[in-house]
């Protein structure tokens, strides 16, 4: 009788997706609610859970020897936990009106509906695939989830040909083109955009084309692709701009992602200018006091430019789940928004970015001076110091800080963080320059490059 009265009254949280923000959520609701408290139902349709998407670039590449190492807990560690994950399963429609979900077993096709009185939305982006004759063909691949990764490297692994194009020089592109040359291939990578690293201004892109080029890469920018051509196989063979075709034997599409919101759409849940789903902070989604979403398929605040963003970091995801799942377990938490922060690397070439570019400051209307500075890694004098570029951009009068872009090799990266912190606290470049930051020679010159900028965007400030 207590089992059955227990079952009858406790809750159910539905989860779509299980990756970083659904499966945080589930597990934090879980930490705040025991089973008898609180059923969980999480359905996945990949066969994986809980990985880092980032690290497919390092397990392509051969860094990383498997994608074992790339999750995090997998769906029988997830069950042992009392949540019931059922992976292979696609939730196909959400009736928002009688609170429950249509599922799809992916393996047996059955169908089934399953009621939720409350509901998470963890669906994620998907990769974009141009609207062009051979998009579709065998042998071009968008690269999101560890499924798309192992079908990447079973088509490297099949594939006689040595020839690769990359189209789109964003993180994933820059990211696969290096794989790729890890793997022994000819990369060529095809660029809509004037430089590579679209996320930093051109002149910073430029140091990244310089290292790409160095690396054996063949950089081709200003460039569309038209079509996809295929041979009588059907697979890929070349893809083609207005000018030029170039020979590839596999092609990865790098140009980026779209909130996977095609289910939220269809529900009638709200949806931001970029195709996201529309929280409060709390993460639970407008106008629904039983619904949430996290991660990738949600816009998120801008704290510099007061805009509606759409990122997809899993630093970002995993947020969104511990807020999400503190919610749903009865307690309050909030994610108040992000700066835009974001790190990568080509080879020893560390890319760094937080805040706003000079076309975002421009777009949202702000005045701003802009500062490019030159120093080092560590103590000139003391050994392994290597040249850094610093690129910061602040608001004319006021001075606040509006962003900052690195590039440079060991050490370079993650000074970002340093920017990061102060554009959360809405410092002004002036009083950034007396951050009482470490020093000593083996890590930093007396006067750290990020303050060196910020000194030189000061004077700048005051002259303007």
């Amino acid at each position: 009788m207590n089992m059955s009265r227990t079952r009858d009254t406790r809750e159910r949280l539905v989860v779509i997706g299980g990756d970083a923000a659904g499966m945080s959520a589930a597990s934090q609701a879980r930490r705040l609610k025991g089973p008898d408290e609180l059923e969980i139902v999480a359905f996945e349709r990949g066969h994986f859970t809980s990985y880092s998407a980032c690290g497919i670039p390092y397990w392509v590449g051969g860094e990383v020897t498997g994608p074992d190492q790339l999750i995090a807990r997998t769906p029988e560690e997830h069950r042992a936990r009392d949540i019931d994950l059922r992976i292979r399963t696609e939730v196909m429609e959400i009736d928002v009106d009688r609170q429950r979900v249509r599922a799809r077993d992916l393996e047996s096709g059955a169908e089934s509906w399953t009621s939720y009185d409350k509901l998470v939305i963890a669906t994620g982006a998907r990769p974009i695939r141009p609207d062009m004759p051979g998009a579709d063909a065998p042998g071009v691949h968008g690269v999101q989830t560890l499924d798309d990764g192992q079908a990447l490297i079973d088509t490297l692994a099949h594939t006689r040909g040595r020839t690769a194009v990359v189209v789109g020089a964003g993180y994933i592109g820059v990211e696969m083109a290096e794989a790729l040359i890890n793997r022994g291939y000819e990369v060529t990578v095809v660029n809509r955009g004037s430089e590579p690293m679209s996320t930093l201004d051109p002149d910073m892109g430029r140091l990244v084309h310089e290292a790409m080029e160095g690396l054996g890469i063949t950089m081709v920018d200003d460039a569309a692709v038209t079509k996809v051509l295929t041979g009588e196989d059907g697979r890929v063979r070349a893809v083609a701009t207005e000018n030029a075709e170039y020979p590839a034997d596999v092609v990865v599409l790098g140009i980026g992602v779209r909130p996977e919101t095609t289910l939220a759409k269809a529900a009638g849940l709200p949806l931001g200018s970029h195709g996201g789903l529309l929280t409060d902070l709390a993460m639970r989604v407008r106008g629904h006091e039983n619904i949430w979403a996290g991660g990738d398929c949600v816009e998120v605040l801008d704290l510099v430019s007061g805009q509606e963003r759409h990122i997809a970091l899993g630093t970002h995801a995993n947020k969104h789940g511990q807020v999400i799942g503190t919610g749903v377990g009865g307690g309050y938490a909030t994610f108040p928004g992000v700066v835009g922060t974001a790190v990568s690397k080509v080879c020893d070439l560390e890319i760094a970015r937080t805040g706003l570019r000079e076309k975002d400051a421009r777009r949202v209307g702000l005045q701003f001076v802009s500062v490019t500075i030159e120093s080092t890694s560590r103590a000139g004098y003391y050994p392994g110091a290597s040249p850094m570029t610093v690129k910061m951009l602040a608001e004319r009068r006021t001075g606040r800080l509006l962003g900052v872009q690195i590039v440079g090799r060991e050490g370079a990266g993650k000074r970002v963080d340093i920017a990061a912190v102060a554009l959360t606290a809405g410092m002004t470049v002036e009083q950034m320059t007396a951050l009482d930051l470490g020093y000593a020679p083996p890590f930093s010159p007396v006067w750290d490059p990020v303050l060196v900028a910020a000194r030189k965007a000061a004077a700048k400030v005051r002259a303007s």
